[in-house]
């Protein structure tokens, strides 16, 4: 698929890959973007035409085929930044001259504030797996960002980065803030803890554990204890059902 100038992305995020030579990276990466809720992925001149259809790259994205579909295939890094107002070059160390190199987690929030104050569209640029970005490239970008590695060997691949630096976007964004609603717990009210204290007096009895003649307030002990607790109807049964068993025993 090509196009002539990439479309909006719903999202307001995009991410370049620059000269890809391996389809299963493409695939990769469009699996990372989609995990972390991105779905606006750009490439620039891939080694393959037919990339984003490579049996590799279908089988890499491994659910994110969708991605792959909406992607599209531009000739320029101009064409590919067609609509950014902010784009993030990558880069393992920083470049002599060009935009200021940060460690993304230093630089992503003020960014994620000018998208929500200013309507900022954001650009993640990659380069090639085998020469990264060339410094033409990295010129054209607003920010450099250098994810923090091991000195002796800061080598990552292309869809990691794209992983890494997709989740740290998506955090500094303030995550997707979707939490699976569990229906409340139901407490046990008042008649049902007095049947339940009613029940256990009872086995205590049965069990010689409390003296009816002399009780030593053990039962309102044991109602503190329960109000204390606050139990759920749930948790009063089975404590019911033990006191049921031990009945049977006595």
């Amino acid at each position: 698929m090509t196009a002539n100038s990439p479309l909006p992305s719903t999202d307001g995020t995009r991410f370049v890959l620059l000269n890809t030579s391996h389809p299963g990276n493409v695939g990769a990466a469009a699996r990372a973007m989609k995990v972390m809720g991105f779905s606006d992925l750009v490439l620039v001149a891939p080694r393959f035409a037919d990339v984003l259809s490579h049996e590799e790259a279908v089988a890499m994205a491994s659910g994110a085929a969708d991605i792959l579909v909406r992607a599209r295939i531009v000739g320029s890094l101009a064409e590919a930044l067609d609509g950014i107002t902010a784009a993030c070059a990558t880069a393992m160390t920083p470049r002599d001259f060009g935009p200021p190199t940060f460690a993304p987690r230093e630089h992503l929030p003020g960014l994620a504030a000018g998208v929500a104050t200013q309507g900022q569209r954001v650009a993640f640029v990659f380069g090639s797996e085998r020469f990264g970005m060339r410094n033409e490239d990295v010129w054209a970008c607003h920010a450099c960002l250098s994810i923090p590695s091991h000195p002796d060997y800061g080598s990552l691949n292309l869809a990691q980065a794209v992983q890494l630096i997709a989740y740290d976007w998506r955090c500094a964004l303030g995550g997707h803030r979707v939490l699976a609603r569990t229906a409340a717990p139901v407490l046990a009210d008042g008649v049902e803890v007095a049947g339940a204290l009613d029940h256990w007096q009872q086995v205590l009895e049965q069990i010689g554990f409390l003296d009816p003649a002399v009780p030593r307030r053990l039962m309102p002990r044991l109602q503190q204890l329960l109000n204390r607790a606050r139990l759920t109807r749930e948790e009063l049964h089975i404590l019911r059902g033990i006191a049921r068993a031990v009945g049977k025993r006595g």
